[in-house]
């Protein structure tokens, strides 16, 4: 794998390197070693780009004049499609995402779902007239405003970098409101592709600001507690959502979280196999590293070894390796702390008494890899099927009808997704109602679109992202009573 150039900061308008030259490995989890170098922020540099976003905040057009700021947005989107190309191989090696995931939910489709958003808010309606009240004795018009919220740090993960990255910035910047993006140190360049767009476009100084930085945690707690930051959006793991909200509620800034997730796909005594049972499969995409994959699958009790054996089948037929090979289905995980994690819940999984099907740690190969595992004769109180393993590990649990399925898929303290699996799809939609989930799949439908809200129940998160709804929680609602003329 060739080296790639190395990224800087986007502060204030312009790419710049961090204040003291610093700069970190960016390493490909294909090999375990590295192919770049980021720019590595530090504490002066994101104290410029808060100040920064809240000088363009508080003192630019960007907030109030709709039109322009629509067309900035347009020519945002264009650049990105323009760097698609350039970028494709790079975020690859930095993610260890086969190509095939960066042609679609990795790179391309993200930039293209801009689109959406940008329209919805060329066409939101920022205003409305409730009408007139005579409450407190006076005839008054009431008028609604939803404003810009202001300064919002985005704070996001490694595992769906631009995708994340872009449904925030898109909706937050389309709003009005100005950003800080902090991204995850795994994945510098899928957000300095952001960063790069913005400056080659001469986005307005301020607006956006991106800021990289090898270090995990202090530069995202400044971000959080700082009074100037209006509002936090993450995506990551519950328990550092947790330590957000703590952090936030200093100030009580608005919080959205999107946390993590123990999906079950449930599958019904009617389901027909094998085609029930490819759903196993989402839960090896992009090596398992996604939050609301559904990595409990529950199976009828009278037919469970019979799926064990297929989703065996389907398992030990899939093709993993290199990325870069169009053939391959999965990467790596994304680090090696990653892979060790999943290493630890594998051996966790037997020595909880569960049967280790086939899969484990791919022997033999440079890199991150995990083979696609499946467990058997699970129980639902094991940690393998309570706790977030993020990895291409599925654990399969018997259930004896649709209420006992509906109880163990609800036995969590994630809400995040989730999907059934039934001939009758009515049967599929009732069981679907009594999810306490933010999203689920039936059959071979997926919801996941620019246009559907999605977020969690529970310990899964708050508010939602994308949609209308991931919209409006960068809007602020005001509400202004007129007199009445003549009423």
């Amino acid at each position: 794998m060739t080296g790639f150039a190395d990224s800087l900061l986007y502060i204030d308008g312009a790419l710049r390197p961090g204040g003291q030259g610093r700069m970190y490995d960016n390493v490909a989890p294909t090999a375990g070693r590295p192919v770049g170098r980021a720019a590595d922020a530090g504490a002066e540099d994101m104290e410029a780009a808060i100040a920064a976003a809240r000088r363009a905040f508080d003192e630019s057009d960007w907030a109030h004049d709709h039109a322009v700021r629509m067309q900035w947005m347009d020519r945002l989107q264009a650049r990105l499609a323009d760097l698609i190309p350039a970028y494709r191989e790079r975020i690859s090696a930095e993610t260890g995402a086969t190509l095939a995931v960066v042609d679609s939910v990795g790179l391309a489709v993200p930039v293209e779902m801009m689109k959406w958003t940008i329209d919805l808010a060329r066409n939101y309606r920022f205003e409305r007239d409730i009408g007139i009240s005579t409450t407190m004795g006076v005839p008054s018009r009431r008028l609604v405003f939803k404003e810009a919220a202001g300064v919002v740090g985005a704070i996001t993960p490694w595992n769906m970098p631009v995708q994340i990255n872009l449904a925030k910035l898109t909706a937050a910047l389309a709003a009005g409101c100005t950003v800080v993006l902090k991204p995850a140190p795994d994945t510098p360049w899928s957000a300095m592709m952001i960063g790069e767009a913005a400056a080659a476009i001469g986005l307005p100084r301020g607006v956006l600001n991106v800021v990289t930085s090898a270090d995990k945690s202090a530069l995202g707690e400044q971000l959080v507690r700082d009074p100037r930051v209006d509002v936090i959006s993450f995506t990551g793991s519950t328990a550092v959502g947790k330590r957000i909200m703590a952090a936030a509620s200093a100030t009580l800034k608005r919080v959205f979280l999107e946390l993590g997730g123990k999906s079950a796909n449930i599958v019904l005594d009617d389901a027909q196999f094998p085609d029930a049972l490819y759903g196993a499969m989402t839960v090896c995409f992009h090596a398992g590293q996604g939050c609301s994959l559904p990595t409990r699958i529950l199976l009828p009790r009278a037919r469970y070894e019979e799926a064990v054996a297929i989703i065996r089948q389907m398992y030990e037929a899939m093709p993993f390796g290199d990325p870069a090979n169009p053939q391959q289905f999965m990467g790596p995980v994304v680090s090696k702390a990653q892979f060790e994690r999943v290493a630890g819940y594998i051996k966790l999984g037997q020595d909880e008494g569960a049967r280790l099907v086939t899969g484990g740690v791919a022997e033999g190969m440079d890199g991150y890899y995990i083979r696609p595992t499946l467990f058997a004769d699970v129980t639902n109180d094991m940690r393998i099927a309570q706790e977030e393993i993020f990895g291409p590990v599925l654990v399969a649990i018997p259930h004896d009808g649709d209420d006992d399925a509906v109880r163990i898929a609800n036995d969590s303290v994630y809400g995040l997704g989730g999907a059934v699996q039934s001939s009758d799809p009515d049967r599929a939609l009732a069981v679907a109602r009594r999810i306490r989930t933010g999203s689920l799949n039936i059959n071979s439908a997926n919801m996941f679109g620019a246009d559907a809200p999605f977020g969690g129940y529970k310990q899964s998160g708050i508010g939602r992202e994308m949609g209308v709804e991931g919209f409006e929680e960068y809007l602020e609602t005001k509400t202004v009573a007129v007199e009445a003329q003549g009423a």
